[in-house]
């Protein structure tokens, strides 16, 4: 009995208490790109629209379209991100360090020269695009002096011509030696010739434009056609215009130019020159 008083009682161990870990914040939802929301399946559009809480119900294009809008006004409403303070030091540019001055003496005396010489050249640059600006100023074309039904018949003219079908020959798909010209269908058993609805149509007095405008220049005005500079005795510029022969040559062509500038009337065909 004296033993067991004096051997010493063993201490039970206190556990300790670990420090409660923080709540962890809620994940972030990541709303998916357009490109994945084109992609996707049903289903995965179908999980995507119950956990935004849309419906989840209908075609796959309502889904897309769905999500979609959802994730349009979500990035709208968000805030715009703005950049950490580190990395806006990052993108800064750093200023460069100061030279030596040992450096900065061994440096040729010959740039200040350079800048000198290439300022005259660029201020001469600018003066001749200044002055070929100025030289070529848009004239307007002349135009013919129309009534209002003239031009109401030149617009009608126009729409025809628009609306006007390319005609081919018969049988023009089947062979290469047939062009695009129009040739009239004469066989006995021609289905073009006989109308059939199966067929295209053929040229008839329905497609042509007005009578009072045929054949004048889009523009509106009468085309003559001018071989020398005798012709030109008589013609009305507020109505005819001027249309210089191919065969006419360049010392010529330039005489007639002259004596329609001088009448005031349009060459249509003016020479180019550079």
């Amino acid at each position: 009995m004296a033993e067991d008083e004096t051997t010493p009682t063993p201490t039970k161990k206190v556990k300790k208490t670990l420090p409660e870990a923080p709540p962890e914040a809620p994940a972030e939802r990541k709303l998916p790109t357009a490109q994945e929301i084109r992609a996707a399946k049903k289903a995965e559009l179908v999980a995507w629209a119950e956990s935004f809480g849309l419906n989840a119900e209908g075609k796959v294009d309502d889904l897309r379209k769905r999500v979609a809008e959802y994730v349009l006004k979500e990035h709208k409403a968000a805030p715009p991100e703005r950049p950490a303070p580190e990395a806006a030091a990052e993108k800064a540019v750093p200023a460069e360090p100061a030279k030596p001055a040992a450096k900065a003496a061994k440096k040729p005396a010959k740039e200040p020269e350079k800048k000198a010489e290439k300022k005259p050249a660029k201020k001469e640059k600018e003066e001749e695009a200044e002055e070929g600006g100025a030289e070529e100023e848009y004239e307007p074309k002349q135009k013919p002096k129309l009534d209002a039904r003239m031009q109401r018949l030149l617009a009608v003219r126009a729409l025809k011509s628009s609306a006007r079908p390319a005609f081919h020959r018969q049988e023009w798909f089947r062979y290469k030696r047939f062009g695009d010209e129009w040739r009239k269908p004469q066989g006995g058993q021609s289905k073009l010739r006989r109308h059939f609805g199966y067929r295209w149509n053929l040229p008839s007095i329905g497609y042509r434009g007005p009578r009072e405008v045929r054949g004048l220049h889009p523009s509106g005005f009468q085309e003559v056609l001018v071989h020398n500079e005798r012709q030109l005795k008589g013609l009305d510029p507020a109505k005819q215009a001027v249309r210089i022969a191919h065969g006419v040559g360049a010392r010529k062509r330039e005489i007639i130019e002259k004596a329609c500038d001088d009448q005031g009337l349009r060459v249509l065909n003016r020479m180019v020159t550079e």
